[in-house]
């Protein structure tokens, strides 16, 4: 499993939060998603063979939310 972290914008309650969680988790081969509301971060464990990031990001930017890289 690798862990794939990266920033999230545009979130400010807690469905938002829930609503970027679910979107993560709903990805097939990802088995944890954890959306920190204050860091506006995401930090998702899943297999590297089936995920990218891209994917996850595509996933939150489709829930409404910016997704970007750190830096």
């Amino acid at each position: 499993m690798d862990e794939f972290k990266f920033k999230v914008s545009g979130m400010s309650c807690g469905h938002c939060q829930m609503t970027v969680k679910k979107a993560l988790e709903q990805i097939p081969g990802v088995s944890k998603a954890d959306v920190n509301l204050a860091n506006g971060t995401a930090s998702v464990t899943a297999e590297p063979a089936r995920v990218k990031i891209e994917q996850l990001m595509q996933a939150v930017e489709a829930a409404g939310f910016q997704p970007a890289r750190f830096d």
